[in-house]
């Protein structure tokens, strides 16, 4: 049995479609409500952050995603990750079972440096500060050979259905509302996103692999980078219209923050949308040569079918 912990977000949703289709028919979706993504999955209701809950979600497991993702502020993520990453690691040992850990970038430096599976941990924000800590528990569980386990690593999202980033609610939510995109800081740097099917597709595959275990994976994106100036164009010669965006400069996004949670939490990561964001997942890709990645030209023309973006 395969288990999805914190199941019923976008990369959990599309894993438990990809397990399903390719590896197992027994799949166990944990959380607090879960729901179905096939009618033969079963459901286990419980709280990550309640050791025996963990625990008894991962009876007769055989491996366990961790793909929960937590309200998006810095109190609560300081707050539950590392509880979490505890609990788990915890259960792991308990039930013998393997650990695939869908983790983001936060903890990286916020500089023009290529990331790499082996970039130093120096986050700059509380966000990052949490993941770093969260993550380190589970690098000293490898190291101790408490737990055999494999760290999946993916820049910010893009994609259709629920996928939830910067880059969907500020340009395709906005086209989806009839609403003018908006661009943070700079237009003309590049950006890595990874499309949220591919990474779900590409964890399954890692989590599924027994020599990838050890390991931390950056998961794999197109290297065929686009900036959000290119990535509009791409929509406009998509929609066969001109879409018009504006750039959100410093003043106003800190102006923004006061009155904006959102734009608040959002704060620490700022520094990266103002210069080329390179997320090199060359490994993933020279390991597994035969994975699709799907191009941004093909994300985008999915997402505005989906959306029904006219």
């Amino acid at each position: 049995m395969q288990v999805i912990l914190g199941a019923n977000g976008i990369i959990g949703e599309e894993l438990a479609k990809e397990l399903r289709s390719n590896y197992t028919k027994e799949i166990k979706l944990v959380g607090r409500n879960p729901k179905k993504v096939h009618t033969n999955d079963i459901l286990f209701k419980g709280d990550l952050l309640k050791e025996k809950d963990v625990d008894k979600a991962l009876e007769n497991a055989k491996t366990a995603y961790l793909t929960v993702g937590l309200p998006y502020q810095s109190k609560i993520w300081l707050r539950d990750w590392p509880i979490i990453m505890k609990n788990v690691i915890a259960a792991c040992k308990t039930n013998n079972c393997k650990l695939v850990y869908f983790d983001n970038t936060y903890a990286y430096p916020q500089d023009s440096k290529i990331q790499k599976e082996n970039t130093p941990l120096q986050p700059k924000g509380k966000k990052g500060e949490a993941k770093k800590i969260a993550v380190e528990f589970l690098l000293n569980a490898i190291k101790k050979k408490e737990v055999n386990a494999v760290i999946c690593r993916a820049p910010e999202f893009y994609g259709p259905n629920k996928t939830k980033g910067i880059t969907n609610t500020l340009i395709f939510d906005a086209l989806k509302a009839n609403k003018t995109p908006k661009v943070f800081l700079k237009d003309n740097v590049l950006r890595t996103l990874i499309y949220t099917p591919d990474a779900s597709k590409a964890m399954a595959l890692i989590g599924n692999t027994p020599e990838t275990y050890g390991q931390t994976w950056h998961l794999p994106c197109d290297d065929n980078r686009l900036t959000y100036k290119g990535i509009i164009e791409q929509i406009s010669i998509q929609l066969d219209r001109k879409i018009e965006y504006n750039v959100l400069g410093s003043l106003i996004l800190n102006i923004g923050s006061i009155f904006n949670q959102n734009i608040r939490e959002t704060k620490e990561l700022l520094p990266r949308y103002k210069i080329d964001n390179i997320f090199d997942s060359s490994k993933f890709k020279n390991r597994f040569p035969d994975f699709k990645i799907t191009s941004y030209q093909k994300g985008i023309s999915t997402i505005i079918e989906d959306y029904k973006i006219k």
